[in-house]
């Protein structure tokens, strides 16, 4: 991606910096540091300046070291972390994911809470700083709130799903402990400020890349309430269908790229399919940084990397099993097989499909997590936008929402029409499918992987929708869907994989722990059900 940010206040820093450097020569000068922001009138073009440190806080959140990826993915069934010869162990943090042991000490998935919590304070201050002045906008006004209300509550989104029961703190200036709020509350609470920012936010998607426009809190609505069972114990599959066709007929442009690996490359930024992403940039805007935890090292010869990756996660062997060999996701999405030196020619690693156990693998063991495409001479940071929302994905959960309530095959037209572009250059047939199908227990071999390779277990036929489950995995792997979606459809909760058994009190962990540290600091907090502190 090569728009980045110019936040506020590096301009306002800039002046004042500017300004001590000339005081040096001419002790006469004008103390332009107090008087900037209130000479600053703001036009239309500064707006992305003034929101974009809020943004710019979601970069580290979502594919940096332990972040969002991480956690949807790790604790889920398509991804692991096991241990290499080169370490990866790192005292049992990835094993306890992979077995849902995490506990309220761990980095990981403490990462969400306080990288959400900071966008939600940077959010804050900035509303702050209009409200109070000191950032004077006129024209406008209103619809800067609203986006910032948005982003705002994009952070207690991802609050919501994974940490449940949480503070709700709006005031910047407010320095008391805050109270905790019940899952539902927090459910209200962002429910209705997208409902009341959205008729204020933009509808030119072509304006707004890397913003929250109409169409994303509309995809971010319809996500909210395809989970909202899940977070309240009432489903929303209406309001969620609603919410979808409101992006489907709407003028916001969206529609599903032409080739699905262009969604996820170095100009994913031209993508026609994205509706909300987290830019990235190699210089600017860094910390992408999927494929150095999972490459091995050698796979710096590839692509002459000008940094060397470190070699950790890879694909779950059961998980690729499902694939259809024709599908053309299996390939973008998954670095497989025999990889040359771009130099010489000569084969460095060749990736096998097959994972021990997490406790020990070789260099090799396991695809790699090829989706966001490496160019040559990457840099430790991938110029790779995130797509959060994209096209399909509002497709996928109409879909769902409608084969939970008895349109199966409604569903089954959107589901073909996504698959279409998987299955075209190889067997375009293989793309429709049948709302009789989608009805149909999964094809994952769910059980408990021996170091052979075999599988001991009951399989996925007994689930429930379970191969719409399945399209959802080859649609969206790796994109930090996994987790949430095995949540809703009860795997999570009752299903083994690779090396995880369901846990003694599965049902406490679909929400993670307060972090113990936030507990600590804060007495209004009590621990999550399940969790010790």
């Amino acid at each position: 991606m090569k728009f980045t940010y110019k936040p506020f206040q590096y301009i306002l820093t800039a002046g004042i910096l500017s300004t001590g450097l000339y005081s040096c020569l001419d002790l006469n000068e004008e103390v332009y540091s107090e008087v900037v922001a209130s000479n600053f009138q703001p036009t239309e073009k500064d707006i992305p300046s003034i929101i974009a440190p809020v943004y710019g806080s979601f970069r580290g959140l979502m594919m940096g070291w332990q972040g969002y990826l991480d956690t949807q993915e790790e604790s889920a069934d398509c991804i692991i972390t096991p241990a290499r010869p080169n370490g990866w162990y790192d005292g049992g943090t990835y094993l306890r994911m992979h077995q849902h042991n995490w506990t309220s000490l761990q980095w990981q998935p403490t990462n969400i809470w306080q990288s959400a919590y900071r966008s939600i304070t940077t959010a804050n201050r900035v509303m702050s700083q209009i409200e109070d002045g000191e950032i004077p906008i006129t024209d406008g006004r209103e619809a800067v709130i609203a986006e910032l209300r948005a982003t705002r509550a994009f952070a207690y989104y991802l609050l919501l799903d994974n940490h449940g029961n949480v503070p709700i703190v709006t005031d910047f200036k407010d320095v008391s402990l805050p109270e905790q709020r019940s899952r539902q509350e927090v459910y209200d609470f962002v429910v209705s400020e997208l409902q009341e920012a959205m008729p204020l936010l933009s509808e030119d998607a072509g304006a707004t890349y890397g913003q929250l426009n109409k169409w994303g809190v509309q995809t971010l609505l319809a996500k909210i309430y395809l989970n909202a069972e899940v977070y309240t114990g009432t489903a929303q599959w209406e309001a969620c269908i609603q919410a979808c066709d409101a992006v489907i007929n709407g003028n916001g442009g969206y529609e599903l790229d032409d080739n699905y690996a262009d969604i996820f490359n170095w100009e994913n930024h031209n993508s026609p399919e994205i509706i909300f992403a987290v830019p990235y940039d190699e210089i600017y805007g860094t910390g992408n940084i999927v494929h150095m935890k999972t490459l091995d090292p050698l796979s710096r010869f590839v692509y002459n990397m000008q940094a060397g990756p470190w070699g950790g996660n890879c694909a779950v062997p059961q998980f690729i099993d499902t694939y259809d060999p024709e599908d053309g996701r299996l390939k973008d999405t998954w670095i497989m097989g025999p990889q040359y030196n771009a130099s010489t020619g000569e084969m460095v690693i060749d990736y096998q499909k097959e994972v021990p156990s997490m406790d020990g693998t070789a260099s090799n063991d396991g695809f790699r997590i090829g989706k966001y495409a490496i160019k040559q001479g990457a840099t430790g940071s991938l110029d790779n936008d995130y797509p959060m929302f994209r096209y399909a994905d509002v497709l996928m959960m109409k879909a769902e929402a409608l084969l939970r309530t008895g349109r199966a095959d409604e569903a089954a037209t959107l589901v073909t029409q996504v698959r279409e572009r998987a299955f075209r250059d190889a067997a375009p047939s293989k793309a429709q499918v049948t709302g009789a199908e989608l009805m149909q227990g999964s094809s994952y071999e769910y059980g408990i992987q021996n170091e052979d390779g075999s599988v001991t277990g009951t399989g996925g036929a007994d689930i429930p929708y379970g191969r719409f489950l399945d399209e959802l995995g080859w649609e969206f792997a790796a994109e930090a869907h996994r987790r949430q979606d095995l949540i809703r459809f009860g795997v999570f909760q009752t299903k083994s994989w690779f090396n995880h058994s369901p846990h003694a009190q599965a049902q406490t962990r679909t929400i993670f722990p307060i972090p113990n540290d936030e507990i600590n600091k804060n007495p209004n907090l009590n621990q999550n059900p399940g969790y010790a502190n």
